[in-house]
């Protein structure tokens, strides 16, 4: 059994700000005895593609990862954040999650696969990522000692494709790292994370931005935790704030066991395109 934190953001523009409000909250979550914290979508920078652009920093290089595993190596705590705006050699930007170890060394990193490139009925109206990064294409599950940790950010949620993938090259865990808007949270955010629970079977952890960013852009927060049966067992709704549960992977096989729902599966997704 694994205590894991989730801190529920407000990001902004100014990365100083962004990574001074992470540590206190990290710091609070070491207290309480978390081993994995997982923080949301744009941790680090949360604006405009010219923000983006300027912060983006290569894989494994810059000062805002240094100070990142400086977290996570003087905390002795893994770190899985959300996502950060990385430059690839070919120089394009991924929203990327990054998996810190406890020693603060880089273990794995994610680009987000399915760009949001909606309109949506609020007062930003039109969202177009792809304007500002390139989209992933490896699907990736890790080993950690806490359990096979499957990674996924924001829009993904919505392609199941992505997560059967997911559990059936192993994973027990699946992190959800999100800025859901306002509007599309309300209607779909709890129902998407527990779905995604229910049909893996695997433990969920989902955490969010929460509130006002600028003129334009609100999110909405309630990040949580659930356990591979769907029920929510961890949630902090409103407010910038930490969460924790006790993860038992015991449960997860006992809910596999019981109902083999990947064992009845006729139809596989091998590969998304």
């Amino acid at each position: 059994m694994t205590k894991i934190g989730v801190v529920q953001m407000n990001s902004g523009t100014d990365p100083e700000r962004n990574l001074s409000q992470l540590k206190k909250f990290m710091q609070g979550l070491q207290l309480q005895g978390a081993k994995l914290v997982v923080t949301p979508e744009n941790t680090v920078v949360f604006g405009s593609k010219a923000d983006y652009q300027r912060w983006a920093e290569p894989l494994g290089d810059g000062p805002l990862q240094q100070q990142l595993s400086q977290f996570a190596h003087q905390l002795g705590i893994w770190l899985l954040i959300g996502s950060m705006p990385i430059l690839q050699p070919d120089g394009s930007i991924t929203t990327t999650a990054v998996l810190f170890d406890d020693h603060g060394k880089i273990q794995a990193h994610y680009n987000k696969m399915h760009m949001f490139d909606v309109n949506v009925a609020d007062k930003h109206q039109s969202y177009r990522e792809s304007d500002t990064f390139k989209a992933g294409d490896d699907i990736k599950v890790i080993d950690t000692p806490f359990g096979k940790l499957g990674l996924s950010i924001c829009y993904d949620i919505r392609f199941p494709q992505l997560y059967g993938e997911l559990r059936q090259q192993g994973a027990d865990i699946i992190v959800i790292p999100a800025a859901f808007t306002k509007l599309t949270g309300r209607a779909h955010w709890e129902v998407l994370v527990r779905a995604r629970a229910i049909e893996t079977q695997c433990w969920v952890v989902a955490a969010a931005q929460w509130g006002e960013h600028n003129e334009t852009r609100e999110t909405w927060g309630h990040s949580m935790i659930v356990d591979p049966w769907g029920q929510v067992v961890a949630c902090q709704q409103q407010g910038t704030g930490v969460l924790t549960a006790n993860v038992d992977l015991q449960l997860a096989n006992k809910i596999r066991t019981n109902m083999p729902v990947a064992d009845h599966a006729r139809l596989v997704f091998s590969h998304i395109q």
